[in-house]
């Protein structure tokens, strides 16, 4: 294995796996039992109970993701993340968990109206993660939203070790463009939920998030 260098949307240094044997633009969808290495660098997503996603290849390409539209934001299901204060919550859980819990650091991330994208370098096991992660923000969400005794998010969720700088750096991009993809925003900036506005708000950025169980 080999490393890389890449400076993270906050503008700290981190170390990421590349892998030799993997090509530069490509990755996979998720295959169970999976392995993950040490210092790597994920792109996580999960969805809403009860939304249906944009049918994928077995193989995605960033080819693949820089044609794709965000189609599924107008398709069957909830989309609970609309309602600000859910997509607030989930915003403030993902800073609390880097900044005060240190469980991982952020390179980039997006809340859509019925998932969420993140790229991060987990500091602890990414099961832990998940189930801090989806179990605080349903609760509190369900909560927020006067619903009991239903699931708020999917039990499956999709991880991706990234191989290589460049499949970062196409990641991060695809990630934050989501919304304007979808025709939501004109710019990635515009979208209130994502690391590309919170980077372009100095203020929100260097604030330290209060705990979101507060909400």
């Amino acid at each position: 294995m080999d490393s890389g260098h890449l400076h993270g949307w906050w503008g700290r240094p981190s170390t990421f796996v590349v892998c030799p044997l993997a090509q530069d633009d490509m990755f996979y969808r998720r295959r169970l039992p999976h392995w993950i290495p040490e210092e790597a660098i994920l792109f996580l997503t999960w969805r809403l109970a009860g939304s249906t996603p944009v049918p994928v290849p077995e193989i995605i390409t960033l080819d693949y993701l820089a044609g794709k539209r965000e189609s599924s934001v107008a398709g069957p299901g909830p989309f609970w993340l609309r309602d600000p204060r859910v997509a607030k919550l989930v915003a403030t859980t993902l800073h609390y968990g880097e900044a005060t819990r240190h469980y991982y650091d952020l390179y980039a991330w997006m809340i859509m109206p019925n998932h969420v994208h993140v790229v991060l370098k987990p500091r602890i096991e990414l099961s832990v993660i998940w189930r801090w992660l989806k179990g605080r923000t349903a609760h509190t969400a369900n909560r927020l939203l006067g619903r009991t005794g239903t699931a708020f998010w999917q039990d499956e969720s999709f991880d991706h070790w990234i191989r290589s700088n460049h499949e970062l750096h196409g990641l991060i991009e695809y990630v934050e463009n989501n919304p304007v993809h979808a025709g939501l925003a004109q710019v990635a900036s515009e979208w209130p939920w994502s690391s590309a506005s919170f980077r372009a708000d100095d203020k929100r950025r260097s604030s330290a998030p209060p705990d979101p169980i507060s909400y």
